[in-house]
Parts: C-alpha cells; sequence; structure tokens
C-alpha cells in the first residue's frame, strides 16, 4: 500500500517545467519593456528632431516660402530653377573639387602616419593624441579664423616663404590659390581617420608579414599584398565617413570667405551658397530643394561606394 501511495503521488505531482517556463517569459518580457524605456529618449528625439524636420523640408521644397510669409505651393518649379542657376552649378563644381582632390590626400596622409606609428614609436599615445586634435579643432570658427591668419597676405605662410626670397600672394584672396587653403586645412585634420587607420592596423597578425618575409617580400610589397588587402574594410570606413563629412562642410568657406564664398566664387561651397538663399534672401523653399539634392547626391555615391566594394573590399571571412 505505501509503494502504491507513493508511486501515485510521484505520478500526480506536476512537472517543473511549465513554471520555469512561465518565469522565464515573464522575465523576458520585462527586459523587453525596460528596452523599450530606454529607447524612448532617443526615439522621441529621433521623430522631434530628424524625422519630423526632414519631412517638412521635404514638403517646403515643393513651396515658394520666403521665412516671413506663408508657403504657397509651386510643385517642381525649385528643382527646375535649380537647373538654370549658374551659382548653383558652380556651387556643384567647387564641392566636387574640394571634395575630390582633398579627402583622397586626406586618407593617404592619415595612412602613411598610422603605419609609421604601429612601427613602435616611443610615446604613441602623446603622438595619438597630438595628431587627433586637429580634427576636434578643424571645424571649428576659431581655426577657420586663424586660417585666414596664416595664408593672408601678410600671415604665417608669406613669412616663411619670404625667408626663401619668395613674395608670396594673398592666398585666400586669389581665385586661383584660395580653395586650396581649403583643401590643405581639411587635410590637416587626418587625426580621426588616421586613428581609425592605427586601430586597423593593429588587427593584422604578425605572423603575415612574417611568412612574406620567408618568401623573400620587401617593406613595399609586404604593403601591397599583406597590408592593404587586409586594410581594405578600414579603407573603405574611412572613405564613406570622410567624404560625407567634406561633402557637408560649411565653416571653413564661411569664414575664410566672410561669407560670400570668394573670391570669385572660387570657395562657394554647396552648403554655403544653400544658406545663403535660405537665411540671407530668404527662400527657404528654394533652400529646401537644394537640401535635397544634396541629399541625393551624397546617397548616390555612398550607394555606388557600397556595390564597389565588392570588387576591392577584402574581409577575413572571405574564401
Amino acid at each position: 500500500m505505501t509503494q502504491t501511495t507513493l508511486s501515485r503521488r510521484t505520478v500526480a505531482e506536476p512537472p517543473l517545467d511549465p513554471p520555469v517556463r512561465r518565469t522565464r517569459s515573464a522575465w523576458a518580457k520585462q527586459e523587453e519593456r525596460a528596452a523599450w524605456v530606454m529607447l524612448t529618449p532617443w526615439l522621441l528625439g529621433l521623430v522631434a528632431i530628424t524625422a519630423v524636420p526632414m519631412v517638412a523640408s521635404l514638403v517646403l521644397s515643393f513651396t515658394d516660402y520666403r521665412l516671413l510669409s506663408s508657403p504657397s505651393w509651386v510643385g517642381l518649379e525649385n528643382y527646375v530653377r535649380l537647373l538654370d542657376d549658374p551659382r548653383f552649378t558652380k556651387a556643384i563644381g567647387v564641392t566636387f573639387r574640394y571634395v575630390f582632390v582633398s579627402v583622397p590626400l586626406q586618407l593617404a596622409f592619415a595612412l602613411a602616419l598610422a603605419l609609421l606609428l604601429n612601427r613602435g614609436v616611443r610615446g604613441l599615445r602623446f603622438y595619438r593624441s597630438a595628431f587627433y586634435l586637429p580634427s576636434l579643432l578643424g571645424a571649428s570658427v576659431t581655426i577657420a579664423i586663424l586660417w585666414r591668419q596664416v595664408f593672408g597676405s601678410e600671415g604665417i605662410f608669406n613669412a616663411l616663404l619670404g625667408l626663401f626670397g619668395v613674395n608670396g600672394p594673398s592666398w585666400i584672396g586669389n581665385p586661383d590659390h584660395a580653395l586650396g587653403t581649403l583643401v590643405v586645412l581639411n587635410v590637416w585634420t587626418f587625426g580621426s581617420p588616421m586613428v581609425i587607420f592605427l586601430a586597423g592596423l593593429r588587427q593584422i597578425p604578425r605572423e603575415y608579414y612574417e611568412a612574406a618575409a620567408v618568401d623573400g617580400a620587401g617593406r613595399l610589397s609586404q604593403f601591397f599584398r599583406v597590408t592593404l588587402p587586409l586594410l581594405t574594410p578600414v579603407v573603405f570606413f574611412n572613405v564613406i565617413l570622410q567624404f560625407i563629412h567634406a561633402f557637408q562642410a560649411f565653416t571653413p568657406s564661411y569664414i575664410v570667405s566672410g561669407g560670400s564664398g570668394g573670391p570669385v566664387d572660387s570657395t562657394l561651397f554647396y552648403t554655403l551658397y544653400l544658406y545663403q538663399r535660405g537665411f540671407t534672401q530668404f527662400e527657404m523653399g528654394y533652400a529646401s530643394a537644394m537640401a535635397w539634392i544634396l541629399l541625393l547626391i551624397i546617397g548616390v555615391f555612398t550607394a555606388a561606394n557600397f556595390v564597389a566594394s565588392r570588387y576591392w573590399v577584402f574581409y577575413g571571412d572571405e574564401k
């Protein structure tokens, strides 16, 4: 009787899995609620600061909005006017020259310094911080003002040239050289891509270089056959990041040219012309159309880079 009773009691006992499952399910729901609570400030910022202004600017791009009056619907008129605007074409040309000259030079300079620092230089932390500092200051108003003093007719650069008997012009006042000074300014802010390159170089195993050296590869051959192929994901990341940043450049052109884009519109960046039409001439509808054209240009360029990356970017898990 005792054994039968015990066996019946044992059979009648409910399994332990359901309560455990219910406990885990409740814990998962609690974590999910906590995650949404943590994300709420970011979601509110995304909607209020990014999504709503973007939709509003898209709507305004189809209107004649003079900032001090109510917007009136004009359809595609703003976009058609862009095609007949010579300063718009000039701004695109200046911006493209700036982007496609300064960014490759900046990345090449950053990679060269990263390779140098990766060889085990003493005081690496100091050099890394010192070289990164221009990236933090390059887009500031203070540095742009300083740049005017450096490349002015009586600036530091001409003072250095005077030591060699060269009488330099006002570089920022010459339409043939003004854009070049802004290119130099962007190249000078090489710190951010340099730090990223240095982090990528630290991830390359030393065994690869040892194997290449055993096969008779010199330093130059090791760079093109080992370093550069393994570094292509980092190069791709820096290319996307720095090109987008260069397309959006505004402060250097505004400060160096005094907000005019001169001399002779030689430093008229796209963003500066957008600012002039929107906040100087109060044509917010026209400026909104320009903003969406810029977004389209950056989007097309980024998409083209992602497509092209299939042919030159190599990841470690690829066979």
